[in-house]
């Protein structure tokens, strides 16, 4: 059976304002150990730590070059797929899903039609802080995360009251429904289940990617770090769920159930090298994209560097200004069921 093996970075839980931690993704690469055994010999001929670390080997200038071209063969010789994402820019999206799209639909709106819901998060990504008032801006989304978290009525009426310290009238399509206290959104963000935790988008954007890759069944290996109980979790979810349905997402993603996956391990990474390169994959995108962002912890080469994946390795979500690809990409679209259908099938408690 094939396997994929996976590791993830800049997981922070239900916060994705964490200033550190911009980005947040995944790797996936199927691999065998005996060949990924062979790359890091191949790269890292006098390697005397326990196990590879993208962390811990980039620290050194003279590594650089070495963990470049072992990405490079890593991508060319193997089934591999990166996710990334732009916390900040996921959790208005979220704002979005449960403080906005509720009110339209009770008017018979379609708010995910064209994808409609990426437009106005990328707005409000590039323009709210502007627009809104930058502080009141940041108060109201993290009093959003913090009311999806704990989902008390003082939560709830602590982000309302947030809402209408903004100048929501300067962007009423986003922010009229929760100044107003629209009972729908309200309800909406208090659901047992809903989050704003990105596993489950990082989850489902690798898994749409292996099913296509994967020819047969397959099975998914992740280390047992703290971080990935959660991942691990809903992967059992997915495997257990045997209704047959398949929902199209964009252009160039869908989802079909019953999935190809049929069992998922933790692992310790010291005892698995495949582990070990899906470390080293995620770990440099990472870095390559916090250096784009402009952020802490720059590299030389980001564009070299995320330069070495095929169009059909990497996905990233991050804000578009450019609203008629946004459009074009999204059309015709089933979110709208999608999320109601994972809403009802994959949220709640995981334990």
């Amino acid at each position: 059976m094939e396997r994929f093996s996976i590791d993830e970075s800049g997981y922070t839980g239900f916060d994705l304002l964490n200033s550190d931690q911009r980005f947040q993704g995944a790797t996936a690469i199927s691999a065998s150990n005996e060949d990924a055994v062979r790359l890091i010999r191949e790269h890292f001929p006098k390697l005397q730590a326990s196990e590879l670390k993208y962390r811990a080997l980039a620290r050194r200038p003279a590594n650089r070059e070495r963990l470049l071209k072992l990405q490079r063969d890593v991508l060319a010789q193997n089934k591999c797929v990166t996710y990334i994402c732009d916390k900040r820019y996921l959790l208005l999206l979220m704002f979005v899903d449960y403080a906005v799209e509720p009110f339209y639909y009770e008017q018979g709106v379609n708010y995910y039609e064209d994808g409609r819901n990426y437009s106005l998060a990328s707005l409000l990504y590039y323009v709210g802080p502007a627009i809104l008032g930058e502080a009141e801006f940041s108060a109201l989304l993290a009093a959003f995360q913090h009311a999806i978290k704990f989902k008390t009525p003082q939560t709830i009426h602590e982000l309302v009251l947030a809402a209408r310290r903004v100048r929501w009238n300067e962007l009423p399509e986003a922010l009229e429904p929760l100044a107003c206290a629209a009972p729908e959104c309200l309800a909406a963000i208090a659901t047992p289940g809903v989050t704003t935790d990105a596993a489950f988008v990082v989850l489902q954007s690798l898994i749409s990617r292996m099913e296509v890759m994967a020819e047969v069944d397959y099975r998914v290996e992740h280390d047992r770090s703290k971080n990935l109980l959660n991942y691990n979790a809903l992967l059992e979810r997915y495997i257990a769920h045997d209704h047959a349905i398949e929902f199209r997402q964009s252009s160039v993603a869908s989802i079909k159930f019953p999935l190809k996956l049929s069992a998922v391990t933790q692992v310790d990474s010291k005892d698995s090298p495949a582990v070990q390169l899906a470390d080293v994959l995620i770990g440099a995108a990472i870095e390559a994209a916090n250096s784009l962002a402009g952020l802490r912890g720059s590299v030389s080469n980001p564009e070299e560097v995320l330069g070495l994946y095929a169009d059909d390795q990497f996905i990233h979500m991050v804000p578009s200004l450019d609203f008629a690809e946004q459009k074009a990409f999204r059309r015709g679209t089933q979110a709208a069921d999608v999320i109601n259908y994972f809403a009802k099938n994959f949220h709640g408690p995981t334990s």
